[in-house]
């Protein structure tokens, strides 16, 4: 492929497939054979893939992968400002996603090159569709760490997330992973197993953490991908009248107009104004009369 001398190539991002290679998106096939540099996790794979797509890349073909993400990098980049239209492949789903292509695309942003995507199947995505859980707000915590202590610490940060939460998981992990979701997010929260998905052999396990946890203590194969029930809603904390006052009394004594602060008292409180200010009058009478 000829590039006009002084212009930059472009950076493309392909989703691949993360199970059935007919899920593969059609523009993917047409980026494979035209694309000058073709950047795959394994090239291997990527073989596979091609064979199963029925095509041939024309381009040349490098490895990018995290032993050697770093020092490839340059490498790409430069054939990036040289004009080259580079593609970047991982395994499975989106690259950058728990896979590389970060450290590629933050330096290509750094030398204006336009990058780019091809959008395709996300385990991610198709894991919350089939959980049953609520997927109006979520989150993506990726993998956890292989350390329990570490685990276990990175668990707690999130104990309280109220958002549907999304992990990776190693099969012969998952066992230790459930368990220490439901020790410190409790036996009793809802989560999702979604194992192979796409493939021959899918499966989605639903159910409370610690049932889940039992059950994959008997031994789990495949990729897997684990949804979670975010923290419950406790509401608005109740307190009572005599904790109202005392509230605003503190805010008063640091300089706040009492209506200045019944307002932020009962809007920390989850209270219409007016409840904080009758408790606040009738405090102030009860001074007044004084004990009967």
């Amino acid at each position: 492929m000829t590039h006009v001398t002084g212009t930059t190539g472009t950076l493309v991002l392909a989703g691949t497939p993360i199970g059935d290679v007919a899920d593969a998106p059609p523009r993917l096939a047409a980026e494979l054979e035209t694309a000058d540099v073709v950047a795959a996790e394994d090239t291997r794979r990527l073989r596979r893939l091609t064979q199963a797509l029925g095509i041939h890349t024309t381009g040349r073909v490098v490895s990018y992968f995290e032993g050697n993400e770093s020092a490839r990098t340059p490498e790409l980049v430069e054939a990036l400002t040289g004009g080259a239209r580079v593609l970047l492949v991982t395994d499975a789903g989106m690259p950058s996603v728990s896979d590389p292509g970060y450290r590629l695309v933050a330096a290509a942003v750094e030398k204006d090159i336009k990058v780019t995507a091809v959008p395709g199947p996300s385990a991610v995505l198709t894991a919350l569709a089939l959980s049953a859980l609520p997927v109006d707000r979520f989150c993506f915590e990726g993998f956890l760490p292989r350390k329990a202590g570490e685990r276990l610490g990175r668990l707690r940060e999130v104990a309280d997330e109220r958002r549907t939460m999304v992990f990776f998981e190693a099969p012969h992990r998952l066992d230790d992973t459930l368990a220490a979701m439901a020790e410190v997010f409790g036996a009793d929260r809802r989560a999702a197993v979604c194992r192979e998905l796409t493939k021959t052999y899918e499966e989605v396990k639903r159910g409370p953490l610690g049932e889940l946890a039992a059950w994959a203590a008997e031994g789990v194969r495949g990729e897997i991908t684990v949804v979670v029930e975010g923290a419950a809603d406790s509401g608005p904390e109740e307190l009572d009248a005599a904790e109202l006052v005392r509230r605003v009394r503190v805010r008063e004594e640091a300089g706040e107009r009492r209506k200045e602060a019944i307002a932020a008292v009962a809007a920390d409180a989850g209270l219409p104004k007016r409840e904080v200010f009758d408790a606040v009058v009738a405090a102030k009478n009860a001074e007044r009369t004084g004990p009967v």
